[in-house]
């Protein structure tokens, strides 16, 4: 039994006075967030410090009483979390949030309390009745997962979020999996790529489906629209509004299809192999910055690396300093004019193999994944 965090994406459909006490609780957890990255600036950062200063603070903001009180701690303790993201990454140093961000969100804790011989939650989901239980906004509905009964696990917190206009809540439930014993009998290698999303050492390509270039006519469009129009304008609302909600349309296409084969990959193969990419480095090609963007292979990595470990199955990353693309698979010669990029298809002067380069890095990966596998089954 493994124990892993999921996180579920409901759409939450709020009346009118719901929605005003979601507007009101991101407001404040906004300005507490805020409120105290300016006092940091000043004093070394301890969040239980800073939460001992809230109630003479909530004195001083009464508003601040109108929204469930655990939102405000939760926002001192992302503040912590970004703090310590900076000093172990040393980048992305805390910013103020802003009002006119796309998506704006708040976080609570769910808070467990026994009471004559009752449990009861301060965040409960009933996936029969399509409702989610939330602090001081009671039953709200939802819909999402409609395959899905039951959630079988502890909720461990929801945030809720503002999105074109549109309300979500993503809950997370701390669950323990059943990992199935599997003994490795199939291994395949991943080449990553522009043209081609996924190139794997069995043949198959996944193709990049390129949606900015879908969107980005559009985008650019409203983008001009919206530097035309006059700040604070009824229209201007209107043009940022349909802007964020082809951002979004833009997003969940490419999380789709990102989900969809991180999902094929990992059910078909027990062993899987892929490279190291520097991408911070490789977007510095400002020709390539934004194909390397669109194509998302970082979070392709991720979702594969997760999925991987749910189903028990074996992932590696090989170097990115190995030549992939320069030693034929066939005989192992190494061809260093290949560094050129352009060159897709060449001949190996020592065996005569005709290799695509592509296909000829994703099998070179899947023998160095190969032989990482079998050094551990050695240690082991």
């Amino acid at each position: 039994m493994e124990k892993i965090l999921k996180g579920y994406v409901f759409r939450l459909y709020p009346t009118k006075e719901q929605a005003i006490l979601i507007e009101k609780s991101i407001g404040c957890s906004r300005f507490i967030y805020n409120y105290f990255l300016d006092i940091s600036k000043e004093e070394k950062i301890n969040a239980y410090n800073y939460i001992k200063k809230l109630p003479e603070l909530i004195n001083e903001y009464l508003w601040l009483k109108e929204v469930d009180s655990c939102l405000l701690r939760c926002s001192i303790f992302n503040l912590d979390n970004a703090y310590q993201k900076y000093f172990k990454e040393k980048k992305g140093l805390p910013k103020f949030k802003s009002k006119t961000r796309s998506r704006q969100s708040y976080r609570t804790n769910n808070i467990t309390s026994n009471y004559k011989e009752k449990t009861y939650n301060s965040i409960e989901l009933d996936l029969n009745k399509k409702i989610i239980k939330l602090p001081k906004l009671k039953e709200v509905a939802i819909k999402g997962y409609r395959n899905l009964k039951q959630i079988n696990g502890k909720i461990i917190n929801a945030t809720v979020y503002k999105e074109a206009n549109k309300y979500y809540v993503s809950v997370c439930v701390e669950e323990y999996i059943n990992q199935p014993i599997i003994t490795p009998k199939t291994i395949i290698g991943l080449d990553l790529g522009i043209k081609n999303l996924v190139i794997t050492s069995d043949g198959k390509v996944y193709d990049n489906q390129k949606y900015i270039q879908k969107y980005e006519k559009k985008i650019k469009g409203l983008q001009k629209w919206l530097s035309r129009s006059q700040k604070g304008s009824k229209n201007r609302e209107k043009i940022r509004l349909k802007l964020a909600r082809v951002y979004q349309k833009l997003r969940n296409a490419r999380k789709y299809l990102i989900h969809q084969i991180s999902k094929e990959i990992t059910e078909e193969n027990d062993i899987i192999v892929a490279e190291k990419l520097k991408i911070n480095q490789m977007v510095k090609n400002s020709h390539l910055s934004k194909q390397i963007y669109d194509a998302s292979w970082q979070e392709l990595i991720r979702c594969i690396s997760y999925k991987s470990k749910w189903k028990n199955k074996k992932f590696y990353q090989i170097d990115t300093s190995y030549p992939s693309s320069q030693i034929c698979s066939h005989c192992g010669y190494k061809n260093k004019e290949l560094k050129n990029l352009k060159i897709r298809e060449w001949e190996c002067p020592k065996c005569q193999n005709k290799n695509e380069r592509d296909l000829n890095a994703s099998i070179n990966i899947m023998n160095e994944g190969l032989k990482q596998y079998m050094d551990e089954l050695q240690f082991n």
